[in-house]
């Protein structure tokens, strides 16, 4: 690989799969300089959808199914194929030859992660965390040098391994007067905490618990598998809100930790959906319904985290969303009636789309990296130190 100079603008790629498994994000980026002061700007970017054979296979491992080393192997390897095939693909709609690419970021494919450790095999606590997606395939495949699997070194460092965007908003959003906060409502929802005039360690970052996860899963169920996301929230808004299911849900103790904390499918997955899905059975509950609750339970979950973990600790001016829950109306509606005086900004109106934020914070998280830098924030994931993250798989020779 040339050597790269942080002067001179390259061009990097950020691939991104998400807890929703609805494809593959390309994110084409223009960076150069070094943080704080990283003159990083998004030149375009793409969606790439999954196989549908392939996301039922990711959806049903990532769920708690059991497999076998045989069949994630072979998932892992066919993940990386297909995110080399996105980055192709990806350029070949940009109009920006391979050649031109310096670097690709991967984020990969989480199909498990568990932030705080846990006994296991009778020994010490563990923490762990996977992501599929084989990186000596994409830049075998692509020719480009690639970095990938970004969490383990959080964790080794004592952090949970995520969340590691604020890193990115924290270069992209810092503001010497408004304190703002950047909202990522993925398969799960997240926020980053950036006061007025604030320094890396005066930045807080934690997930808030589902983002769309659970609406999808009741939208999949409910439509046997050929709608995959509410779209426009036309389900949830014929539906009423069910009381009961939606204050039972709210005594989830994961809502009541205090961050640093992580969340996945292990916590809001399947099994989770299945607790609505049941409850409707017994209650005779329209689907509407179901989902109409579990829109409001994202809502009601950033909600509580804002009044329990943000507002006391920072005054917040500005709300910047971005992931698919911001094309989301009903959702954003409800943030926007009940955080009154806070001004809600889409993240595209700073110039990174919605659904392209995280890919594009990986081709950034990538470029750092390749610099030797570190990219995590110890008061976002609670690790002990800062942390150069990823793995690098060098282009293959010329």
């Amino acid at each position: 690989m040339k050597r790269l100079r942080s002067e001179k603008p390259i061009l990097v790629l950020g691939l991104m799969s998400g807890t929703s498994v609805d494809g593959i994000d390309v994110a084409l980026a223009r960076i150069s300089g070094a943080a704080p002061k990283i003159n990083a700007r998004l030149e375009d970017h793409a969606a790439i959808p999954f196989p549908p054979r392939v996301r039922e296979a990711i959806l049903r491992i990532a769920g708690g199914a059991s497999t076998n080393t045989v069949e994630l192997s072979q998932l892992n390897f066919l993940v990386g194929e297909l995110f080399a095939d996105a980055a192709m693909k990806a350029c070949r709609r940009f109009r920006v030859p391979l050649a031109r690419i310096s670097l690709i970021g991967s984020h990969g494919q989480t199909v498990f992660h568990k932030g705080k450790p846990s006994r296991a095999f009778g020994m010490r606590g563990i923490a762990s965390t996977l992501q599929i997606g084989e990186p000596a395939i994409i830049a075998a495949r692509t020719g480009i040098t690639t970095v990938a699997d970004f969490r383990p070194a959080d964790m080794a460092a004592g952090g949970q391994g995520a969340p590691l965007v604020p890193f990115v908003d924290y270069l992209l959003y810092r503001h010497p007067r408004i304190g703002r906060v950047a909202l990522n409502i993925g398969g799960i929802a997240n926020v980053t905490v950036i006061p007025a005039g604030a320094r890396p360690k005066d930045v807080f970052a934690f997930d808030t618990g589902p983002g769309n996860m659970v609406i999808d899963a009741l939208v999949r169920h409910f439509s046997s598998g050929r709608e995959k996301f509410d779209r426009d929230a036309k389900l949830a808004r014929r539906g009423r809100v069910l009381p009961d299911l939606l204050d039972s849900l709210l005594e989830e103790s994961y809502f009541l930790q205090r961050p640093p904390k992580s969340a996945g499918r292990e916590q809001f997955g399947e099994s989770y959906a299945q607790r609505f899905i049941s409850w409707g059975r017994r209650h005779r509950a329209r689907p509407e319904d179901l989902i109409c609750t579990a829109t409001a339970l994202t809502a009601l979950s950033i909600i509580d985290a804002w009044h329990r973990f943000i507002s006391p600790r920072a005054k917040i001016r500005q709300l910047i969303a971005s992931g698919g829950g911001a094309h989301n109306p009903l959702l954003m509606a409800q943030l926007s009636a009940a955080l009154a005086g806070v001004e809600g900004i889409p993240s595209s109106a700073l110039g990174v789309p919605e659904d392209a934020k995280e890919a594009f914070a990986f081709a950034i998280l990538a470029y750092e990296t390749i610099h030797r830098r570190t990219g995590n924030l110890p008061a976002a994931t609670g690790a002990r130190r800062s942390a150069i993250l990823g793995k690098v798989c060098y282009a293959p020779p010329k």
